[in-house]
């Protein structure tokens, strides 16, 4: 189980979600949420690039930031989105947790 503080998580925020608003306002971005990683080796940007889809595989919030992304196989992650930030009722950004996909991440207490 993972607990606050476990050095093999990260949060981190969604890179490039400012030009993905209209997909972002999608539920399946809700804080709680499972989401998918996926590796863009032929991206034209960036080589290293990983982007965050809902767990579906649907619509893409962005991307993982550069700075982390080179260092990890999307493959070996998982996400859940964290936290979400609105204006005037319009999700324009997001925090995902990343934890290798051997660590169990449980579901929220109603």
């Amino acid at each position: 189980m993972l607990r606050e503080g476990d050095p093999r998580i990260r949060v981190v925020r969604v890179a490039g979600a400012s030009y993905r608003l209209d997909a972002l306002q999608d539920d399946a971005f809700a804080p709680g949420r499972r989401l998918a990683l996926v590796s863009e080796p032929d991206n034209e940007h960036d080589p290293n690039a990983i982007g965050i889809w809902d767990e579906e595989r649907r619509v893409k919030a962005g991307y993982v930031p550069a700075d982390v992304a080179r260092d990890l196989d999307a493959a070996e992650w998982q996400a859940v989105s964290v936290r979400e930030f609105f204006e005037d009722d319009k999700r324009l950004g997001l925090r995902v947790l990343l934890a290798p996909h051997e660590a169990w991440i449980g579901v929220p207490r109603t």
